[in-house]
C-alpha cells in the first residue's frame, strides 16, 4: 500500500476508522439537480419568510415537522399531509417544513440521517448526503420549502441551496465558526438562545452574523478555498426556553424585544413551541401555542414565528429498536400528525382576527382600527 512520509501506512478509503473519500457538492448536484420551478419556489419562500420575521407580511411563520428525519419515506408521507394543510392555509401561514438532517449531541447518540443513514454505525455520510439532498428535493416538489439546523460547517454547501430557512442551535449559537456560516447563506437564519436560556448570547449572534467575514471553505468541486460573505440581514431570535425554564411569556418577550431595539434590530421573534418551554413534553406544545395564539389574536406583531416538533406518530422510540415505529421520532418526543392539525388552524384563525383589528395604511405602516 505504501507510506507517508513520516513512514506511517495510509488510511485506507474502506477502512471505518480512517479516512474515507467523500463526494463533491457539485458531484450531488449533478445528480440531484434543483429545476426551475423548485428554485422558484425556494426563491420565493425565502423573500416570504424573510418578510413575515420582519414584521413586512402580517403572516405567520410555522416551522414543524420532525425532531429529526431518519426516515425519508415517513418523512414524504409527513409532507404529502403537511402540503394540503400549508396550501389550505397559505393566506394566514407560511408553513415551512421541519427536514432536520443532522442531530446535535449533548454527549453522544445517532448524529443524524448525514452522518448514520443505516443507523447501524456504518456511517455512510455520502449515502447519507444523498438521502438528505433526494429528500429536500421531493419536499420542495410538493410546494413545501424546507427548514434545517446547520451544524457541520463543511455540510452546508450539499443541500444549502435547498434550504428557505435556517437555525443555528442552542448548543453552537455561541460559535464563531457558525456565526460566520450564517453571514453567508442566502436565507433567513434564526439563532436559538443558549440552553440555559440566555438570549444575549443569540442576540450577539445576530449582530456577528450580519456583517462580512472572509473564512475557510470549499468550492462546489470540493476545493479549499477563502470565502468572502456580504452579511446576512434576514436573521432573528429564536426562543426555545432553558434551564431557567420557559421563556414564552409576554413578559420574557417584551424583554427580548427592548434588547433588540437597542442594537436597532427588528422587534420580532419566532417562539419555539418545545424544548424548555414545553418542558420536553410533546403533550404540551399545544398549549404553549394557544398561548401565543391568543396573543396574536389580541393583535400582538412581535410574534412572528412558531416552531413545532411533529411527527406521524407521538412520543420516541430508541434508534436501535426492532423494528422501528413508522413515522415515531428517534430523537426528541413529538406531537401527533393528528394533533397537530388543530394548532395550525388555531395559528391561522389567530392571524386572521389580527388581520380584522390592523390595517396596512397606503404607506405602508401598521394602524390600528376600530373593531
Amino acid at each position: 500500500m505504501g507510506t507517508t512520509a513520516s513512514g506511517s501506512k495510509p488510511c485506507s478509503q474502506t477502512d471505518p476508522g480512517g479516512a474515507r473519500a467523500l463526494a463533491s457538492p457539485a458531484d450531488l448536484a449533478e445528480n440531484y439537480p434543483l429545476g426551475e420551478c423548485g428554485a422558484d419556489l425556494i426563491a420565493q419562500s425565502r423573500r416570504d419568510i424573510a418578510a413575515a420575521l420582519a414584521g413586512d407580511d402580517d403572516r405567520l411563520v410555522v416551522v414543524v415537522g420532525p425532531c429529526s428525519i431518519h426516515d425519508p419515506d415517513a418523512a414524504l408521507d409527513y409532507a404529502r399531509r403537511l402540503a394540503h394543510v400549508a396550501w389550505a392555509s397559505a393566506d394566514d401561514l407560511i408553513v415551512v417544513m421541519r427536514v432536520y438532517l443532522e442531530k446535535p449531541r449533548t454527549v453522544a447518540g445517532w448524529k443524524g440521517l448525514t452522518n448514520d443513514p443505516g443507523l447501524d454505525g456504518s456511517f455512510d455520510v455520502n449515502e447519507g448526503l444523498r438521502r438528505a439532498r433526494e429528500l429536500l428535493l421531493e419536499v420542495t416538489r410538493l410546494g413545501l420549502p424546507c427548514a434545517t439546523e446547520f451544524l457541520d460547517t463543511l455540510i452546508g454547501p450539499y443541500y444549502s441551496d435547498l434550504v428557505s430557512w435556517g437555525v443555528i442551535g442552542a448548543r453552537t449559537v455561541e460559535s464563531q465558526v457558525h456565526r460566520e456560516l450564517a453571514s453567508g447563506l442566502s436565507m433567513p437564519v434564526g439563532f436559538k438562545n443558549r440552553t440555559d436560556g440566555d438570549v444575549r448570547v443569540a442576540v450577539d449572534a445576530i449582530r456577528a452574523a450580519r456583517l462580512a467575514h472572509h473564512v475557510p471553505g470549499i468550492t462546489p468541486r470540493g476545493e479549499p478555498v477563502v470565502i468572502g460573505t456580504s452579511g446576512n440581514l434576514r436573521t432573528h431570535v429564536v426562543l426555545r426556553g432553558g434551564t431557567r425554564g420557559p421563556n414564552f411569556s409576554a413578559a420574557n418577550v417584551s424583554a427580548v424585544l427592548d434588547l433588540l431595539r437597542g442594537h436597532g434590530l427588528p422587534p420580532h421573534v419566532m417562539v419555539d413551541c418545545g424544548h424548555a418551554n414545553s418542558g420536553k413534553d410533546p403533550s404540551r406544545q399545544p398549549v404553549v401555542a394557544s398561548s401565543l395564539a391568543a396573543r396574536v389574536r389580541d393583535g400582538d406583531r412581535a410574534i412572528a414565528g412558531i416552531m413545532l416538533e411533529s411527527n406521524l406518530v407521538a412520543g420516541s422510540q430508541e434508534a436501535s429498536a426492532k423494528p422501528l415505529v413508522y413515522g415515531q421520532s428517534i430523537t426528541d418526543a413529538c406531537l401527533s400528525w393528528n394533533a397537530t392539525v388543530p394548532v395550525l388552524d388555531e395559528l391561522a384563525a389567530a392571524v386572521k382576527a389580527r388581520r380584522r383589528l390592523t390595517s396596512y395604511s397606503s404607506s405602508g405602516t401598521l394602524e390600528q382600527v376600530s373593531p
